[in-house]
């Protein structure tokens, strides 16, 4: 039986992201502590990225080598699964903490006026993470995290905000220290059950589920985003919007829009293309007399019984 991970404050609400926590061991108050950093999901186009913490007493540290605990890349999911179950079964020790990042979250983020690029999302939850351990109670005195961008300006960035902590900061960080492999571990099984168990707030009817991977290359991933592409509201909220992949495949298979501001000149020729595109995909959704549609109506229209002016 898996060990117990309960993601039901994030799958009630996975349009937002969500903050999920052990207990904290009583020894992790009392002796002084190691901490390791890792994310999970960072490169799909798919589902959620889980940043993830893992700390124990420093005098521990060779119990932890012992478990066997490994970069999580390297591991498939059963190991994974039976990894985390040593982890939560050594929970007298060992206390973790998951922050895990919406599509939802990720999207509106990097696409807002102010851009916010997911390198300072990644930093900001790092931060945050081990803030909540600090404030938690926990005695840290080192810190392991596998670098995103250049690891020296990040481990002088990390050790400016937490003056009298060891801050390491290494590339493959991961596959170095146990202590971040568990965190890697913590935040892959996160990642994984949540993907497998997404609940879709959109009206879409039976979802396939197999996805693939959610990296952009793969190509069970690619067909499925092309199965589910609506061609005006683009996709549902499993899909991360400000992902190239993503981006294109709206550009491409999607309604053209055209916006006064984008053409000050007013090209109306162009104009009235782009308009024509937009109503022929209405036209459509009514069932027009010389076409047969295929398409559902989404749920924006049914939700507030919108008709088109064909079926009225």
């Amino acid at each position: 039986m898996p060990a117990v991970m309960d993601l039901s404050p994030f799958e009630s609400d996975n349009s937002v992201s969500c903050r999920l926590a052990s207990e904290i061991p009583d020894v992790c108050r009392t002796e002084d502590c190691c901490l390791g950093i890792d994310e999970a999901g960072r490169g799909p186009v798919l589902g959620p990225m889980v940043y993830g913490i893992c700390f124990c007493p420093v005098s521990k540290k060779q119990e932890l080598k012992d478990s066997k605990v490994a970069d999580s890349k390297t591991l498939n999911e059963v190991e994974r699964e039976n990894l985390f179950q040593k982890i939560d079964e050594s929970k007298s020790y060992i206390g973790w903490a998951l922050q895990i990042l919406s599509p939802n979250t990720i999207s509106t983020s990097m696409l807002q006026r102010t851009k916010y690029n997911l390198n300072a999302i990644s930093h900001d939850t790092a931060i945050d993470l081990v803030q909540y351990a600090l404030d938690s109670g926990v005695q840290l005195k080192e810190v392991f995290v596998d670098t995103v961008g250049p690891a020296d300006k990040y481990e002088d960035k990390l050790s400016k905000r937490f003056p009298g902590i060891d801050v390491t900061v290494r590339p493959k960080a991961d596959s170095l220290f146990p202590i971040v492999s568990a965190a890697s571990i913590c935040a892959k099984v996160a990642r994984d059950r949540v993907v497998k168990g997404w609940s879709f707030s959109e009206d879409m009817g039976d979802v396939e589920a197999d996805y693939g991977s959610g990296y952009p290359s793969d190509p069970k991933t690619k067909a499925w985003m092309l199965k589910y592409l609506d061609p005006v509201f683009g996709y549902p909220q499993f899909v991360r919007f400000s992902w190239s992949t993503a981006q294109t495949l709206m550009d491409s298979k999607g309604v053209t829009v055209h916006w006064d501001d984008d053409d000050e000149d007013g090209e109306k020729g162009a104009q009235r293309q782009n308009n024509k595109s937009m109503l022929a995909y209405f036209s459509a959704s009514a069932g027009g007399k010389d076409q047969k549609s295929t398409h559902q109506t989404h749920r924006f229209f049914t939700e507030r019984r919108l008709k088109s002016l064909d079926a009225l």
